[in-house]
């Protein structure tokens, strides 16, 4: 085989290399664009006075037709931030707990290590569409966020409307509709 024919068959198989592994799709290919690996949905608010993550956020609906939020805030300022208030799908939450979002100190919506819970009455969305969730925040203000909804089951099953969450006064405020 000549150098020339050589020279030819590496480009050609190059070529099809390239063409094959999808490297031509660029920063626009599908693959690329998914972003939510887990039934909770993500939310930022980074700028020069805030830097909230809220991260795993969904709503649990239980039997009594009730909806409760699921999921972790966290705040990475050194500036204290509050958690004024929770809306989902248009009805303001009764939230208890902590409420004050220090500095790297999670709230903590359900599960073993809840520090905060709320929860909104009257609620008739069904499980695995998405609701409306707005949280307020005393120094970052509001973000909006569609989440999906769970039935009370599986991993959610201990997930209930009942018994607030206490914490230290400083920190507890409750909000009714």
């Amino acid at each position: 085989m000549s150098a020339h024919k050589r020279a030819l068959s590496i480009f050609a198989i190059f070529t099809v290399a390239v063409s094959l592994t999808g490297c031509g799709a660029g920063l626009n290919a599908s693959t690329r664009q998914i972003t939510q690996v887990t039934d909770g949905v993500e939310a930022y608010v980074i700028n020069e006075q805030n830097n909230i993550r809220v991260v795993n956020l969904l709503v649990v609906a239980t039997a009594d037709q009730s909806a409760v939020l699921v999921g972790t805030i966290v705040n990475a300022k050194d500036a204290p931030d509050t958690l004024l208030g929770v809306a989902i799908n248009g009805t303001v939450a009764t939230l208890t707990g902590t409420t004050t979002l220090l500095k790297n100190a999670p709230v903590v919506f359900e599960g073993e290590i809840a520090n905060a819970k709320a929860v909104a009455s009257g609620f008739t969305v069904p499980a695995g569409v998405q609701t409306s969730v707005t949280l307020f925040f005393a120094r970052a203000g509001e973000v909006t966020v569609d989440a999906l909804v769970r039935e009370a089951a599986d991993i959610y099953a201990n997930v209930t409307s009942g018994a607030a969450v206490n914490a230290p006064a400083a920190t507890t405020t409750t909000e009714t509709e």
